[in-house]
């Protein structure tokens, strides 16, 4: 162990990640405004919010790589920047795309970040649990887009972090390699590690995390456990998939006076169901209704997800994201890879996300 690591007094347990009244602008633009929220050890938090909600501000505050205009975030109880070489071997960090040498081959890439901790995971270990063991010897620039996202969340765990920021980690990843990412992430969970995620895919989010924060214009707008947050914004619908161009009124007929059946997506339907009916018997009408014309019935559900629970909260499908300045660092993994890792082989082109 380094000397500054080995002689950094360990602050007293509490919250691995602190962020109070935060405040981050650009020129006159306010990306993150008064943000409160916490993410403890042994916790996965999704930190969800449109494109311009001020989401990468904050994780690279807490990195250590933005500057703050106004209140807190401590990491492990230190100051990011302040305390910012004692602190960066104790995290993880994974970037979307980019930040590692392109002629490099995955074993060689891993070897080489694996050098710069004292008691770091055993890489061919690493490259096994990532499914890589096969492409080791391959280049990063030839290896797909899903496996160059399970070699960058090997890099954000050779150091044995207490704390993981990971951005998008499934993004371009398979069916078989997202299984591989959750049960890796959830293993961090398990030993007592603090996971904080970016994510655009709810339905990750959904899996992944223990609690959820949602972010808008750089303002906290709610915070939950996925389930709590689909819970409070549920309207009492039914939700199932079946074949497309279903005769909704004839079903809703079928179903009883008030019952109103909507084709929100191709195949995917929202059911109201006739006032005082209970659940279980318009699903039983539904079910009889499809066998009977000869659809299928997939997906069934009462209750909100969290994609529309988001919806509802946000008010928005979206919004355009803000330019920011170029900040002059890059945002690292590890100790002596701090700045070195990079957005797509440059330096971080960090925005107002």
């Amino acid at each position: 162990m380094d000397d500054a690591h080995a002689a950094d007094p360990r602050p007293a347990p509490g919250p691995a990640v602190a962020v109070e009244g935060l405040v981050i602008r650009y020129g006159s633009t306010v990306a993150v405004d008064g943000l409160t929220f916490r993410a403890d050890p042994g916790e996965v938090v999704a930190l969800l919010g449109p494109n311009g909600a001020g989401k990468t501000s904050t994780v690279e505050a807490l990195e250590g790589y933005r500057a703050t205009q106004a209140g807190s975030v401590r990491v492990l109880g230190l100051d990011p920047r302040a305390d910012h070489t004692a602190l960066v071997p104790r995290i993880g960090v994974m970037l979307q795309k980019g930040g590692v040498y392109p002629t490099m081959t995955a074993g060689q890439v891993l070897d080489l970040f694996a050098a710069y901790y004292p008691d770091p995971e055993e890489p061919a270990a690493l490259l096994e649990a990532v499914g890589l063991t096969g492409v080791r010897r391959t280049p990063w620039r030839r290896l797909s887009g899903g496996e160059q996202q399970r070699l960058s969340l090997a890099l954000a765990l050779v150091g044995r972090p207490e704390v993981l920021f990971l951005d998008e980690p499934t993004a371009g990843v398979d069916p078989e390699g997202r299984l591989v990412v959750r049960d890796l992430i959830a293993a961090q969970r398990d030993q007592g590690r603090c996971v904080l995620l970016t994510t655009h895919e709810l339905g990750e989010a959904e899996r992944l995390a223990d609690r959820v924060v949602i972010i808008a214009h750089g303002r906290l707008l709610a915070e939950g456990t996925p389930a709590d947050l689909a819970a409070g914004s549920t309207d009492g619908a039914i939700r199932f998939t079946s074949d497309a161009g279903l005769d909704s009124d004839d079903l809703g007929r079928a179903l009883g006076p008030g019952a109103v059946v909507v084709e929100e997506r191709h195949g995917a339907y929202r059911l109201a169901p006739p006032p005082g009916t209970a659940a279980p018997e318009v699903v039983a009408a539904l079910a009889g209704w499809l066998a009977a014309a000869g659809h299928s019935l997939g997906d069934l559900r009462t209750g909100s997800s969290l994609e529309e629970a988001y919806l509802a909260i946000t008010g928005s499908r979206g919004e355009a994201e803000p330019a920011a300045p170029a900040s002059g660092s890059g945002r690292g993994r590890g100790r002596r890879g701090a700045g070195r890792r990079r957005r797509d082989g440059g330096r971080d082109g960090a925005g107002v996300a």
